[in-house]
């Protein structure tokens, strides 16, 4: 039993029946920042997650609080919510979305648990997911993966405010265990792509930097303007039809058209740019290495997407600028890159389980000699790929 299973019998003694929803967290290792721009992206769920414990009500509210964070919050379902600039908007996000194209009906009691600190890991789609997936339980709706999708990402842009893309509701619902997802987010096709039978042996490493981290009043917003209005900026030089600025991505524009007026760019909308256009090849290199088992060529793009996220997009805190170079130099680690927007957060990498206590020692030791402030907070979790988001009943 779960601690969020255990916590809901404490406050509501009278259930009789407990359901759980489960949705994976996820990592990007090649693709960052660029889903938003209708790029490509490569993505792993992971088997550490949200979970929701929730039994149905016959009252029209929803009750639900967090093992994670303070406050019990109420709604009746037949309110209309508004954000509140809290951790509940992912919920009242959910509700809302779910709200606008389903009638609601039945409501729930509901205790939230998320297994890994906060940052970095779509901690925040991966709540509005497991908590859909609730709702949808016991007002009997059956969704189809993309219109989960669809409805989690409204949700988290829409209602809470952050310009995020496709990729981390996608990840968390489409992903397949020991598969590597690939998904091209202007016309959103996929593929789930087997290991390779001679792939050398990996799992998946989180280094917690010990800073959290919200994207609510981040960088990222703006760095989604920039990228906009380098594509905006291209295409004007270019003489390609202009559109609505809020419609404007980057893949509209083609390669050939960055590289013949990139100069005329204010450099750091060039740099935004130049992440995109090298990340979208990185991710057709990944690929390829990924299908041919050859696992240090991936890592080796982990690295390179990394380095381009830190140069070109310009994000990353110090602390996981620290942690990357960290990682550049440790034995037993294939690759890897911040993982999430890179505003504090984590660092995610492809290990050699064989090295994973070495890799734990020292990572743990050079990090906590730069930021000794930091070593009751710092954490390391090895974690293999997993299913995208499941609901089961206990």
């Amino acid at each position: 039993m779960t601690k969020a299973e255990q916590k809901l019998l404490e406050l509501y003694p009278e259930t009789s029946k407990v359901y759980t929803s489960f949705c994976p967290y996820r990592v990007c290792p090649m693709g960052a920042h660029s889903d938003h721009q209708y790029g490509q992206v490569l993505g792993f769920a992971i088997d550490k997650g949200i979970t929701v414990a929730f039994t149905p009500t016959d009252n029209g509210g929803i009750e639900f609080s967090s093992l994670n964070f303070e406050g019990k919050k109420q709604y009746a379902l037949d309110k209309v919510l508004k954000p509140q600039k809290d951790w509940a908007d992912y919920i009242r996000g959910a509700i809302t979305s779910l709200g606008k194209k389903y009638s609601l009906h039945i409501g729930l009691y509901a205790v939230i648990e998320g297994s890994l600190p906060i940052g970095g890991l779509s901690s925040s789609a991966a709540v509005i997911i497991a908590f859909l997936n609730a709702l949808c339980m016991v007002n009997k709706i059956k969704l189809s993966k993309r219109e989960m999708i669809d409805i989690a990402l409204w949700a988290e842009s829409k209602f809470v405010g952050v310009n995020v893309g496709k990729l981390d509701q996608s990840c968390e619902i489409l992903c397949k265990k020991n598969h590597l997802l690939y998904l091209d987010t202007k016309d959103d096709s996929y593929s789930l792509i087997p290991e390779n039978s001679n792939m050398k042996p990996y799992e998946i490493a989180i280094f917690f930097s010990g800073v959290e981290r919200t994207l609510m009043g981040s960088k990222f917003n703006m760095r989604v303007d920039e990228l906009k209005a380098a594509a905006y900026a291209l295409k004007g030089f270019a003489g390609i039809e202009y559109g609505n600025f809020k419609d404007t991505r980057l893949r509209d524009v083609p390669k050939e058209v960055f590289e013949k007026y990139k100069d005329k760019l204010p450099e750091n909308w060039r740099k935004r740019a130049t992440h995109f256009y090298t990340e979208f090849d990185r991710v057709s290199l990944g690929v390829e290495a990924w299908k041919n088992g050859d696992i240090e060529t991936f890592g080796k793009l982990c690295f390179e997407s990394g380095y381009s996220s830190i140069y070109n997009y310009e994000t990353g805190s110090n602390e996981l600028k620290t942690l990357y170079e960290i990682m550049l130099k440790t034995q037993g680690i294939y690759g890897g890159r911040f993982s999430g927007a890179g505003f504090k957060g984590c660092c995610m990498a492809l290990v050699n389980p064989e090295y994973k206590e070495s890799i734990k020692e020292y990572i743990t030791e050079e990090y906590v000699r730069i930021f000794p402030n930091l070593k009751d907070k710092f954490s390391v979790h090895f974690c293999k790929s997993a299913d995208g988001c499941a609901c089961y009943y206990r």
